[in-house]
């Protein structure tokens, strides 16, 4: 069974950059679109940054363009998620999914569209 597993969350100041990893086993996910959404307690599931199978097309949150990086590595089957200027609000755990569809011409924002997720990487940024 595909799985994906992040790792490289942590306790950051604000400022800070942190880089994430989203690492696939079982099966290549070289064809499908990354992405990275988080969650805080009490609230929905939200998206992050995408980026589609060729690497090209790249999508970001309003709240991180501009401080996010994401990038893939299909030699590897990782994703990264580097995480600039971190602020206080960008604690959250954050996930790694996997579009459901074979190139999907553009990169979703929608949790639906991704049918395969990681266990989640705790981020925590103080002020």
């Amino acid at each position: 069974q595909a799985q994906l597993v992040e790792s490289g969350g942590g306790l950051v100041q604000a400022g800070d950059s942190l880089r994430l990893s989203c690492a696939a086993s079982a099966r290549s996910f070289s064809d499908n679109a990354m992405g990275w959404f988080r969650q805080t307690p009490g609230k929905e599931r939200e998206f992050v940054a995408g980026i589609d199978w060729s690497g090209f097309r790249i999508r970001y949150a309003d709240s991180v363009k501009g401080r996010f990086g994401i990038s893939r590595d299909n030699a590897k089957n990782t994703v990264y998620l580097q995480m600039n200027s971190l602020k206080p609000e960008d604690t959250a755990v954050y996930y790694c999914a996997a579009d459901g569809v074979r190139w999907r011409s553009v990169v979703s924002g929608t949790i639906d569209d991704y049918d395969y997720w990681g266990q989640g990487t705790q981020v925590t940024v103080s002020s």
